[in-house]
């Protein structure tokens, strides 16, 4: 019963995104809606067969390895990715070591037009407010900042500084390893990066550690294109391993006083 409600969960999954939510081309009439198989198999790095055995609900066992494939290529909530370990009988991911400290949501969401997140010590993702989730597309989704950067394409058009960030966010990664000696949070996430990236693989052996707190990054903002933010990032005094990261938007206020008189021209003219 199990292996048949995980086929048909996996299959559902399948059939909801599309080519463009993957970064896939698309080619050819499509007979059927969502992804294909084997796209789905290409993007997993698993075969074809597999996956049709695993969606038709065969009598087979799938490894960690490859449920952590699949849920990561199926772009999966934590609550989803969860149901898929629990169906296939594995215990899931582990959840955050904390909850977010009390009255420090509060905080992100008062810096308003400022992008700002709050991440625990493996980079999951806390809280956000609208200003991050607009400009950080896919987080939200993805859950975790670290997969986020290294699985989603949509990081990569984001920064353009993108191999500069994503190693300094690995080197991060190995120091906060590094005060939780073996927490499976942190030992699954690093496996499933070396998994899904081959710069994780080239640049983890060279053991680089790093304790960035500020600074400049350029972003591919959607609506004012490329923008260069101040960012700051605070640790909560009770909660050390939580990071409060703002990033300072100068030209966010006018902005926004543009896009209100416009709308205020066009309901002029209704």
């Amino acid at each position: 019963m199990e292996k048949r409600e995980l086929g048909q969960f996996l299959r559902s999954r399948r059939e909801v995104l599309t080519c463009a939510d993957v970064g896939l081309p698309v080619t050819g009439r499509r007979r059927t809606p969502g992804l294909r198989r084997e796209e789905l198999a290409m993007l997993a790095g698993i075969s074809t067969t597999w996956l049709t055995y695993l969606e038709q609900g065969r009598d087979v066992r799938a490894s960690d390895q490859v449920l952590a494939s699949l849920t990561r290529a199926l772009r999966l909530s934590p609550a989803e990715r969860a149901h898929v370990y629990a169906l296939a009988g594995f215990p899931g991911p582990a959840a955050p070591a904390e909850p977010l400290a009390p009255h420090v949501g509060d905080v992100a969401g008062a810096l308003g037009l400022h992008p700002a997140y709050v991440t625990a010590a493996d980079y999951t993702l806390l809280t956000y407010n609208a200003a991050a989730e607009e400009l950080f597309t896919g987080l939200p989704r993805i859950g975790n900042l670290a997969r986020w950067l290294f699985t989603d394409p949509a990081a990569r058009d984001l920064l353009p500084d993108w191999t500069e960030i994503a190693q300094d966010v690995l080197a991060r990664l190995r120091a906060a390893q590094g005060r939780h000696p073996g927490e499976e949070r942190f030992t699954r996430l690093v496996a499933d990066l070396h998994e899904a990236s081959p710069e994780v693989r080239d640049w983890w052996p060279r053991q680089d550690v790093r304790a960035t707190r500020s600074g400049t990054k350029r972003v591919r903002h959607p609506r004012r294109g490329v923008l260069t933010l101040s960012y700051v990032s605070f640790q909560v005094a009770d909660h050390p391993d939580q990071t409060l990261v703002v990033y300072l938007d100068p030209g966010a206020e006018q902005d926004e006083s543009a896009r209100s008189a416009s709308g205020r021209s066009l309901d002029g003219l209704s």
